[in-house]
């Protein structure tokens, strides 16, 4: 399944600018091949637009999730899109997955908020494992600080995660979770992981780009670079199958062991 990630911070504070810019990457994606487009954490609004997340967080069947999965199903393919999600009082830093018929896949929150910032202004989610089906594989979420817990991905991995979806708004100098990290999860978890980031600077924050698609023998499909740009790879259900086969982690896991570790 081609898969593209959009690395962009978009319009910071402009919902319809972005929505704009999602179109504009979805028909380059669409046309390129891919089934699947991700785009960065909080891509819909802006990531560094201190109390506009609470204005601008709408409900996750919200008007901007409506107008994403007309877009999704005019250009055919899904699209997985981070955003502030209101539920009630409580806002949350989410992920949605929206397939290409315009069908609500799947929505997960962040389970871990990074500094203070995050916590200054969102809930943490209490679902580590959200998943979905497309096109014949197990499609996971996570977002940005998510990936970086080995126990997220663990879990993913036990419940039969394909493709890893991480939105990010990785920020400069932790460039080593986009070059090192991710690529690790990879390999130690055997499936491959998506990992779309943010670029340039936006606030108080430096986003350090270096999108990602890493697959189960811990090598980068593709990589993009320090600037906006549109990236894409393929995930390829039979190489996962063999790496599976080759490196039995999952198997040799002694879970008796491992009961202090919560």
């Amino acid at each position: 399944m081609r898969t593209a990630l959009l690395q962009s911070s978009g319009h910071p504070g402009a919902v319809a600018e972005n929505l704009e810019v999602l179109d504009a990457a979805a028909g380059r994606a669409a046309a390129a091949g891919a089934a699947l487009l991700l785009a960065p954490e909080m891509f819909l609004t802006g990531y560094a637009i201190g109390d506009d997340i609470g204005r601008l967080a709408e409900p996750a069947y919200g008007d901007s999730a409506d107008a994403i999965a007309e877009l999704a199903g005019r250009h055919g393919l899904a699209i997985a899109y981070g955003y502030p999600e209101r539920d009630g009082e409580a806002v949350f830093n989410s992920v949605q997955l929206i397939s290409a018929d315009g069908t609500r896949l799947a929505n997960y929150r962040k389970t871990h908020l990074f500094g203070g910032f995050e916590r200054d202004h969102f809930t943490p989610g209490e679902r580590p494992v959200v998943q979905a089906r497309l096109n014949g594989l197990t499609i996971g979420l996570l977002i940005c600080y998510d990936v970086e817990f080995p126990e997220n991905t663990r879990g993913h991995a036990l419940a039969g995660t394909d493709l890893l979806l991480v939105p990010t708004a990785l920020m400069h100098p932790f460039q080593f979770v986009a070059e090192s990290l991710v690529p690790v999860r990879a390999f130690e978890n055997q499936m491959y992981v998506a990992y779309a980031n943010r670029v340039g600077r936006e606030g108080e924050f430096d986003f350090a780009g270096l999108s990602t698609l890493a697959g189960p023998d811990g090598v980068a499909r593709t990589r993009a670079g320090q600037a906006e740009e549109l990236v894409l790879a393929d995930v390829d259900p039979a190489l996962l199958a063999v790496s599976r086969e080759a490196n039995p982690y999952l198997r040799d896991r002694r879970p008796a062991l491992y009961g202090a570790l919560t």
